[in-house]
């Protein structure tokens, strides 16, 4: 479990195929800062770029670790084996605080960078994502992308999607990888864990007989 709160950028150094098919994954080698690792160990969760990955290996530099990305997960999500900069987030602990919102670091689909632009001191951010996730994104709502937890300022529906508009403060921008996007990048989506249960039991009530309902009270 995550909070959307990024607590540090890594630098994905080592990207080694772990077969010669499409059904293998990748082992990725990711270098951090002094300090960040304390209190890891092996088969620790770590979310990279919003996906929930676990540590395999702790060189004894201190300052890296790796983590074996399956073929599922590179088909399910993007930018996660190329080398370069990524957010990263280590997994809550009991009596850490809940910054951000309930993340469960398990990407739901990928959008697409549309803008990013200055307003004032802060950035707008905007993003399309699939009609299949359309119901779940809402005014002043949550939503996840690259690992970051946001706000959703503006939403419009269109025949090519939902696109929607962030608002990325400063801070976002120096302490995420958000502020390097431009258009046409590919984000990793993950929708608020509540919209996801509240759209099933919707579903659930939708397509229940009153005969079925009265079994089931």
């Amino acid at each position: 479990m995550f909070t959307g709160i990024i607590s540090t950028i890594g630098q994905v150094v080592q990207v080694q195929a772990l077969g010669d098919s499409a059904q293998h994954g990748k082992r990725l080698r990711l270098e951090v800062p002094a300090g960040y690792l304390e209190g890891v160990g092996l088969g620790d969760s770590i979310a990279l770029n919003g996906a929930c990955m676990t540590v395999t290996s702790l060189p004894d530099s201190g300052t890296a670790f790796t983590v074996d990305v399956s073929a599922e997960s590179l088909t399910k999500t993007t930018g996660l084996d190329k080398l370069g900069p990524v957010n990263l987030e280590k997994a809550m602990r009991i009596g850490d605080p809940l910054g951000g919102h309930i993340v469960s670091g398990h990407v739901d689909g990928l959008g697409q960078v549309l803008a990013l632009t200055q307003t004032g001191e802060s950035w707008t951010l905007g993003v399309r994502v699939p009609s299949s996730l359309a119901r779940f994104i809402a005014y002043k709502g949550s939503v996840t992308l690259n690992g970051v937890s946001l706000t959703v300022n503006t939403v419009r529906d269109s025949e090519a999607g939902c696109e929607f508009t962030i608002n990325l403060i400063p801070h976002t921008i120096a302490h995420t990888t958000l502020g390097t996007l431009t258009a046409g990048t590919a984000l990793n989506v993950e929708i608020d864990t509540v919209a996801r249960y509240v759209e099933r039991m919707l579903h659930l009530s939708a397509n229940t007989s009153p005969a079925t309902a009265k079994l089931s009270s």
